[in-house]
């Protein structure tokens, strides 16, 4: 079965729904238009992705269980990337993970993922290497040969081209097979053969103090928080909760807090039937309790006002056949892409 999806988003809060294998929060950290294209391919268990997103934005990925999944910067000249700390160079490949990661990324980002069921790629590495993985728990990071990235990066990039323009090719048993073979093939020699870049016992410390601040945000999502109620709950002195969130998210634990509760404030503003909402309401339940301010800082980052977006028509999606779904019978059967403007 292969079957792949091309998908336009001008709302954060949309593209984050469209990832299956993973539970995503993307927060875009600057003003200005968001525009993310997501492209999704899928050949029989391997799940590929190609993502491009305008602004600069921090995000929160906790991988489903039950899949390896890979990421890399797909472009030379995409915005860097920093994953749990970590800077991500062009050559790099991520080794995400089913614990919560925290990723940022500068403005124009390009990034591509792969993705395998456990069971799939243990027997995949046994045939292709003739061992197992060594257990590599605390690597983020592997940076493999060259010349084997490279590989990596055409094939991947190819087969997001063949979704983008032609993506009855995908149709044909014969192509669908060589694609697979191959991604997996250097896929698996990537992992086994690059050299691992691990985490110190600090940055482990790091990501849990990360993870455990955004449980206690969520679990008061609306009242006013202060730092010292936040290091308080979650057992950390104040010095140490800066570092971690400046490591991480590239910002204050505060300021993190407000980027925050404002995307999801403005989410709830689209969400919402003016005729049933106020602004008022839904800003304090995202623990707002100075309309005032909260305004100026809400125009400055959406550039509108609260009252303009809980007005604005609900999300309309524009749809474009670019989607090609096939069964195991290869039974072809036409389908969407969905592009979604706000």
């Amino acid at each position: 079965m292969a079957w792949s999806r091309v998908s336009s988003f001008t709302d954060p809060s949309a593209c984050q729904t469209v990832f299956q294998t993973a539970d995503v929060e993307l927060f875009p950290t600057a003003n200005g238009s968001f525009h993310a294209e997501v492209t999704q391919i899928g050949i029989n268990r391997l799940l590929i992705h190609r993502i491009r997103i305008s602004l600069p934005e921090v995000n929160t990925i906790a991988l489903k269980r039950g899949r390896k999944s890979i990421g890399f910067l797909t472009e030379p000249n995409s915005a860097p990337l920093r994953h749990c700390g970590f800077e991500v160079w062009p050559g790099d490949i991520v080794v995400n993970r089913s614990d919560v990661a925290h990723q940022r990324s500068g403005a124009n980002f390009h990034y591509g993922a792969m993705s395998l069921p456990n069971d799939d790629l243990d027997a995949a590495v046994k045939t292709i290497v003739g061992r197992e993985l060594p257990e590599t728990s605390h690597e983020r990071i592997i940076r493999p040969d060259s010349a084997l990235m490279l590989r990596l990066l055409k094939l991947h990039k190819s087969v997001g081209q063949l979704a983008h323009d032609a993506p009855d090719i995908l149709e044909l048993p014969a192509v669908r097979r060589a694609l697979e073979n191959e991604l997996i093939h250097v896929m698996v020699r990537c992992l086994a053969e690059g050299a691992g870049v691990g985490s110190t016992a600090g940055c482990r410390r790091h990501d849990t103090i990360v993870a455990r601040f955004e449980e206690f945000l969520e679990a008061n999502p609306d009242r006013p928080l202060y730092l010292t109620e936040i290091c308080a709950a979650i057992g950390v002195a104040e010095r140490t909760l800066r570092a971690s969130c400046e490591e991480h998210l590239g910002m204050g634990p505060i300021r993190f807090l407000t980027l925050r509760r404002m995307h999801l404030a403005h989410r709830a503003l689209l969400r919402s039937d003016p005729s049933k909402s106020t602004v008022t309401r839904i800003v304090a339940d995202q623990g707002f309790s100075e309309l005032g301010r909260f305004s100026v800082a809400y125009r400055a980052l959406f550039g509108e006002s609260p009252s303009e977006t809980l007005q604005r028509p609900a999300e309309q999606l524009e749809v474009h056949p670019r989607r090609l779904l096939l069964t195991n019978a290869d039974e072809v059967i036409e389908e969407d892409a969905i592009c979604c403007d706000a």
